[in-house]
């Protein structure tokens, strides 16, 4: 199938790869191409939580392990939410080392895409992982998606795989 789609792929002017992608995100990704007439490389970028227990992702290109940090599932007002909720973000961000990985693993990334496109790479997952994928992860996914959003032009997706397990 690639090969028989090769010469058309050559002619076209944007690839946009929807596998995974949820209707509303093309819709973004449209908008941003054909209305907003913004610049497209090609490259739609995945942050995406998941718990190292239930397996790192198949599809994960950049893994990162936060299990360096405190597990807010050992405090009980805690553990049955997420990184999505603001208690928990409360309290992993209150660990200056939060901050000292986000604020790395930032400045990795944003060297790093300008460097994919320029080799055509046309999707890039950022996996972060903990030990069940809920709080820590997810809590540092939703960080490094808002520090992406609006840096480029590319794609950006959030995924929690296993926050909802």
């Amino acid at each position: 199938e690639r090969e028989g789609l090769r010469a058309i792929r050559q002619l076209a002017d944007y690839i946009i790869d929807t596998t995974g992608l949820l209707t509303k995100d093309l819709k973004r990704e449209l908008d941003r191409i054909f209305v907003q007439d913004a610049d497209y490389n090609n490259l739609m970028v995945n942050v995406m939580s998941f718990g190292f227990k239930h397996g790192i992702p198949a599809d994960a290109d950049l893994v990162f392990d936060v299990r360096f940090l405190p597990n807010p599932f050992y405090i009980e007002e805690l553990k049955h939410q997420t990184g999505n909720d603001k208690p928990v973000q409360d309290y992993v961000m209150s660990f200056s080392e939060a901050h000292e990985f986000l604020d790395k693993l930032g400045d990795m990334i944003k060297f790093l895409i300008p460097n994919y496109v320029k080799e055509g790479k046309y999707q890039l997952v950022i996996c972060i992982g903990c030990t069940g994928g809920k709080h820590r992860s997810v809590t540092l996914a939703n960080a490094l998606h808002d520090r992406l959003k609006g840096q480029g032009n590319y794609g950006l997706k959030l995924t929690h795989r296993d926050a909802a397990m």
